[in-house]
């Protein structure tokens, strides 16, 4: 094994499975009876490339600028229907130009808290959409996005973090429900400025 970086790896019991014990029979837990976790894996040693780092893959973003995008103004991208989704609407919020969290310039930090109320209100504009969970796993790409997902109204048991993987079980949207709930989103995000792009949706009819 990679020689372990800090105390806290060198407390864990890599090999072995935890207990699902403390996740069973909470009201967010999408599963029950028998649930085997994975063991533990040893942790790699560095860490592999993203897409973007030097060794990584290409930037997808940057590959492809305007690929799925269906709202933009000068700053950021709004993106969505890149794979079939079980919950109303999915989307990632990017910014144009290529940049990290931590290096996201501060005029483009200032206008980020601003962009996550505007994609949130606007995703609520959906009817079957109770309200929007926002969040940023940054492990696959190096460009800076943050995803947003919609929870069905009234569909309680899908708050918290497990509603990732309730997109994945959930039947799929079709995807002319799925442009329409697309369009409508990039709509009202136009009526406070940038325009709606409907790149990459299927006819929403």
């Amino acid at each position: 094994m990679t020689e372990l970086p800090s105390e806290y790896h060198r407390r864990l019991p890599y090999g072995e499975r935890m207990s699902a014990e403390p996740l069973l029979g909470t009201p967010f837990f999408p599963f029950e009876g028998d649930v085997e976790v994975v063991r533990l894996a040893d942790p790699v040693l560095p860490e592999p490339p993203r897409a973007g780092e030097d060794g990584g893959r290409q930037c997808v973003k940057c590959a492809d600028p305007e690929g799925f995008v269906i709202w933009r103004d000068e700053q950021w991208h709004l993106k969505a229907g890149f794979e079939a989704s079980g919950l109303p609407f999915v989307a990632v919020l990017e910014p144009r130009e290529h940049y990290r969290l931590d290096n996201l310039p501060a005029e483009l930090t200032a206008t980020l808290g601003p962009m996550i109320q505007r994609v949130a209100n606007a995703i609520r504009r959906i009817d079957s959409v109770g309200r929007t969970h926002f969040n940023r796993w940054g492990d696959g790409s190096e460009h800076f996005h943050l995803w947003f997902l919609a929870r069905p109204l009234g569909m309680m048991q899908m708050r918290g973090a497990m509603i990732a993987a309730w997109d994945d079980m959930l039947p799929k949207v079709p995807d002319a429900e799925f442009a329409a709930n697309a369009q409508l989103v990039a709509a009202a995000l136009a009526e406070d400025g940038g325009e709606p792009i409907g790149a990459g949706l299927p006819d929403a009819e």
